[in-house]
């Protein structure tokens, strides 16, 4: 039954006994499961933008961590945006202000937005603890009123904003979460294992397109500065063994930008900023065939 849901009720994720060290994770399930291995998993070559789309499709254009440097991108035709967010520096009202202008300017029937680690300000929880300590880390967001960030996403009037949220876009149901496991104390981060699988499993099945901020383990979440692979294991067990996406779109790892996938489940690391912070990966176009219409 590798392709439809199992019959007999809910799967149920629990916390993977690698769940802290991905690198393990990964060798562990290549050498016991092949679980990383073709035919099944392998590289996908983008489409062109100009190549046709088939009839009977819609064309979703997925950018990620566009960090503020949006001027420069040459941006594909498509019918949905996607944005996998990291939009921002730091998630300045500012800022916010200036990629919602940027997101009003593209002639994209829907943008569907969310947030990454770099969204200080969209972190409620992040901001109330960044007023309590380290003020010097964060200068600029620690000086924020809280009447500035308060109603911060209220500033995207462009796009849908999600999180931990859907919505159906022309048959498509898409769900976006901003969660990521810990990296350096930045916003919307969590402990790997029970507080990561806790948001996830608020993802509802028969999701046909799942956004996160940060990537699962295995795929497009390789760190070559640190010989080292990031991606969190119970997202991946969640993607592939109970929610089954046909397109699970992220960014979050700059390195991993390109696309793979399982045999099912397309991966999409759309990353437009490289590692040095220059937005030079361009938008990945990805076409889903319309889901029949109810």
């Amino acid at each position: 039954m590798a392709h439809g849901m199992p019959s007999q009720g809910k799967v149920t994720i629990s916390v993977d006994e690698y769940s802290s060290n991905p690198t393990q994770a990964f060798t562990h399930y290549n050498i016991n499961q092949s679980r990383f291995q073709p035919p099944h998993v392998h590289m996908v070559d983008p489409i062109s933008y100009d190549s046709p789309k088939p009839s009977g499709h819609t064309r979703f254009v997925c950018v990620s961590d566009t960090h503020s440097r949006t001027d420069g991108i040459q941006m594909p035709y498509g019918d949905v945006l996607l944005h996998t967010g990291d939009f921002t520096e730091l998630g300045l009202p500012s800022e916010v202000k200036k990629f919602n202008d940027w997101l009003g300017g593209l002639p994209y029937e829907f943008k569907v937005v969310i947030a990454g680690n770099h969204e200080l300000t969209f972190d409620k929880n992040f901001m109330a603890e960044l007023v309590k300590q380290d003020y010097y880390r964060f200068p600029s967001v620690a000086k924020l009123k809280p009447e500035d960030f308060d109603d911060v996403q209220s500033l995207l009037t462009n796009c849908v904003y999600l999180q931990d949220s859907d919505v159906t876009v022309k048959g498509f149901r898409i769900y976006g979460t901003p969660w990521t496991p810990w990296f350096n104390g930045w916003g919307f981060n969590l402990p790997r294992g029970q507080s990561l699988l806790d948001k996830w499993n608020l993802i509802p099945e028969g999701i046909d397109i799942l956004m996160t901020h940060g990537p699962p383990l295995g795929f497009r979440d390789w760190v070559p500065k640190e010989l080292q692979r990031v991606g969190c294991v119970e997202l991946l067990n969640t993607v592939q063994r109970r929610v089954r996406p046909k397109l699970h779109a992220f960014g979050g790892i700059h390195e991993g930008y390109g696309i793979m996938t399982d045999g099912y489940t397309t991966f999409i690391n759309a990353s437009t900023c490289t590692v040095s912070f220059q937005p030079t990966n361009p938008p990945i176009v990805f076409d889903l065939p319309n889901p029949p219409s109810s």
